[in-house]
């Protein structure tokens, strides 16, 4: 009889450490999906900022062409003033993009400022790890 109650606690202990096992390797498993689904959403991000960089630059580069070219008109165009042809871009007004500076930028943390046609580099503000 002593032998069968030794036997059923037995059992009973491996059913227990079988089912802790199981809960443990379950929880390991849903944290790795986790850091891949994070990984993947970085990564993402990083991509979506190179991107977001590359049309910045781009931007820079039309504007500048942009300069050129009318720079070297004359007649009427040229002795108006840059805020009548191009309210946008060199106005004070804010209500058409302009500041106090007279500088449109490429957004909040751009790298870029439109209108100079300095580029100041890679972004070092996006540390997301």
């Amino acid at each position: 009889m002593q032998t069968i109650k030794e036997k059923l606690n037995d059992m009973s202990a491996m059913r227990k450490a079988k089912a802790e096992a199981k809960e443990e390797e379950k929880e390991e498993k849903e944290l790795a999906k986790a850091r891949v689904e994070v990984a993947h959403e970085v990564r993402m991000a990083r991509e979506a900022e190179a991107e977001m960089d590359l049309h910045v630059n781009k931007a820079v580069k039309k504007v500048a062409e942009h300069e050129q070219k009318h720079a070297h008109q004359s007649g009427a165009a040229a002795d108006m003033p840059d805020s009548y042809s191009n309210p946008g871009y060199n106005s004070t007004d804010p209500s058409f993009g302009g500041g106090a500076d007279c500088r449109e930028t490429g957004g909040a943390g751009s790298t870029a400022t439109v209108g100079t046609g300095h580029i100041s580099g890679p972004p070092t503000h996006n540390k997301l790890l």
